[in-house]
């Protein structure tokens, strides 16, 4: 069965399509067999959270928009599974706030970042970075620590989806806003982010997008008041308390 194959109204079509989406990046090149992994992890996550956008994760996007717009070099972080999951999205989303697309991998190779790159441009992006390599995130010895210098490393803030918690910390430790995309609360991912959405990326991305075209003519103070308004610490507690009261949404495939 393929991804257009599942009929819309089964009850796990969200999820089955996303499997599908990261199996066909496998196929593509562009996504690892750890991502195969990391999917199932947060896909257990999501089920834990009901499948749905919390309220303080919708607040967490708003507030990640406002952020966006007002920074002065933003750079949307892109791995192998957000490649897969959302490329549209994701480019669509950088349009909007005028970030940098920079694809940043763990299990680094040339053939994987250039189809990355590739597969961006297929689906709208006109300029992709990371493929210069030619920085370099403080503190990092592996591959993710490997940036561009006019991309992340110049950035003022970072999206970083589906991220790991060691460059979280070390892009923070650098001085960069991070925006972190992640379904567990539980992560240092999150837990080092100015601002924590606890959220499926599929839903994420776009929310920031709409909040980011709704703001598009708000002003900078207006923005300021939205990022001080928002709580992380707060964000994160409601995630946890959601998965701790059980709110499950999904039925049996």
């Amino acid at each position: 069965m393929t991804g257009t194959e599942i009929p819309e109204d089964h009850p796990r079509y969200a999820s089955l399509l996303t499997r599908h989406r990261i199996e066909a990046g496998v196929e593509k090149g562009i996504t690892s067999k750890q991502g195969l992994i990391a999917q199932g992890r947060g896909e257990a996550f999501d089920y834990l959270l009901g499948e749905r956008t919390l309220p303080s994760a919708d607040d967490a996007a708003r507030a990640a928009a406002a952020t966006l717009l007002s920074a002065e070099r933003p750079v949307f972080s892109v791995n192998g599974n957000v490649a897969a999951l959302v490329p549209a999205e994701t480019v669509e989303l950088a349009e909007v706030v005028d970030a940098d697309l920079e694809v940043n991998l763990f299990n680094r190779t040339e053939e994987r970042m250039e189809a990355i790159a590739t597969h961006l441009r297929e689906h709208g992006a006109s300029e992709v970075k990371g493929l210069t390599g030619d920085g370099e995130i403080p503190g990092l010895e592996h591959a993710r620590g490997t940036v561009d210098a006019d991309g992340i490393g110049a950035a003022d803030v970072v999206v970083v989806p589906l991220e790991d918690g060691d460059r979280a910390e070390a892009l923070a430790a650098a001085g960069k806003t991070e925006i972190v995309i992640d379904l567990n609360p539980g992560s240092r991912s999150p837990r080092t982010a100015a601002i924590p959405i606890i959220d499926n990326v599929l839903r994420a991305v776009p929310n920031v997008t709409a909040h980011a075209r709704e703001l598009a003519d708000a002003s900078p103070a207006e923005r300021r008041a939205i990022v001080e308004e928002f709580d992380p610490d707060a964000a994160l507690a409601t995630a946890e308390r959601a998965i701790r009261e059980g709110s499950f949404a999904a039925d049996e495939e």
